[in-house]
């Protein structure tokens, strides 16, 4: 496929990778599911998405801009900022796009299945003050995000940015991050700073952050606008992608197979473990199916790694009989929003959060 034949994001493919998703892919990753173990996922292995280029930052001359709708405009370089309070938060982050390869047909973007995610403890100072600093005009609605990267999409040049509604920017917990696990922000992540927005989808914690703006009237870009919404048709105006649905994922238990992944287990008892999370609060349940969904059971739940974090989930399964299994876990969260067992189909396949299928065979002793 050339590129002048290239479906644009959120329309639809065959089963077939086109080069072009093949090529995205080959520049960011997912989480491998073993990492489910830790707490906090090395950098390393933390999912990553970068929509245009990594842009060169050099910290000594980097600043920060702080303007629009306020009195007192603020400039700040990374000294500046690093003088401020600092506040480190574990944070569970994942991508709007997680699980899109599962749906058919598939929306031709990134080619996710469920390893979009990871948690780190970040390190940086809180947004609301240094917004209270500037003072913040009475007639303020929301607050535009810029960062260095700059690329074309939706036939548009553009500097990656998205708004938050004033509300959602003035939360305590929203962070301008330089710090990542107790070390500098990597360059893909968005070195020298970045913003870290928990509950949100990843696209809300812009990388590489250059400017802060706060704006009288609705964001009318093209990240807010017509991409990161929800949609059966590309001509309807459809709903902004928000918070994280909730979600439980599982360590694949026994060893895999090469191509297939599936999964092979000897017999006996196994502790089946994961993650679960939500961006409208706490997992208030984790259940396990070994037979596809037809029948649960509750799983045992630690208390999460941080406020604004994932939970470790675990469940002693019987796996003495020899045989195939389709294995499955699904969270539901403080709210009473509970996984789908089938994926929800929307044109950009976002929040695509329906349960985890693990085939596993458990072999003759």
């Amino acid at each position: 496929m050339s590129e002048l034949d290239t479906p644009p994001v959120g329309t639809s493919a065959s089963a077939d990778l086109t080069p072009e998703e093949l090529q995205l892919a080959a520049r960011n990753h997912g989480m491998p599911l073993e990492a489910l173990r830790y707490d906090l996922t090395p950098a390393g292995l933390h999912y990553l998405l970068v929509h245009y280029d990594i842009p060169e930052a050099a910290p000594d001359t980097w600043h920060l801009e702080i303007g629009g709708a306020v009195d007192r405009p603020l400039t700040l370089d990374l000294h500046a900022l690093q003088s401020c309070r600092e506040f480190s938060l574990p944070v569970t982050m994942e991508c709007a796009g997680n699980g899109r390869a599962r749906l058919h047909p598939r929306p031709v973007s990134q080619p996710w299945l469920f390893e979009a995610v990871g948690t780190a403890r970040w390190h940086g100072t809180r947004l609301r003050p240094l917004l209270e600093s500037a003072g913040l005009r009475s007639d303020a609605l929301e607050v535009l995000f810029t960062g260095a990267d700059r690329g074309l999409e939706g036939g548009e040049e553009q500097d990656y940015e998205r708004s938050l509604p004033l509300a959602a920017a003035l939360d305590e917990d929203v962070l301008l991050a330089w710090g990542m696990n107790g070390a500098p922000l990597p360059p893909q992540h968005g070195y020298p700073l970045r913003l870290i927005v928990p509950g949100w989808y990843g696209m809300c914690s812009v990388k590489w952050l250059r400017r802060v703006t706060v704006l009288t009237a609705p964001y009318r870009g093209y990240q807010n606008e017509r991409a990161y919404r929800y949609r059966q048709e590309r001509e309807e105006e459809g709903e902004p992608v928000t918070r994280i649905a909730p979600r439980a994922l599982m360590v694949p238990p026994g060893i895999p197979e090469f191509m297939t992944r599936n999964r092979f287990l000897r017999p006996g008892e196994c502790l089946l473990e994961g993650r679960a999370w939500s961006g409208h609060g706490a997992i208030a349940r984790v259940e396990v199916s070994d037979n596809g969904g037809r029948d649960w059971s509750e799983a045992a739940l630690d208390a999460p790694v941080g406020s604004r974090a994932w939970h470790r989930w675990s469940y002693r399964w019987d796996a003495r009989r020899p045989g195939d299994y389709e294995l499955c876990c699904r969270a539901t969260d403080v709210t009473g929003e509970v996984q789908p067992l089938h994926p929800v189909w929307n044109l950009g396949g976002y929040a695509v959060n329906a349960v985890q299928r693990v085939l596993v065979t458990v072999t003759a002793a």
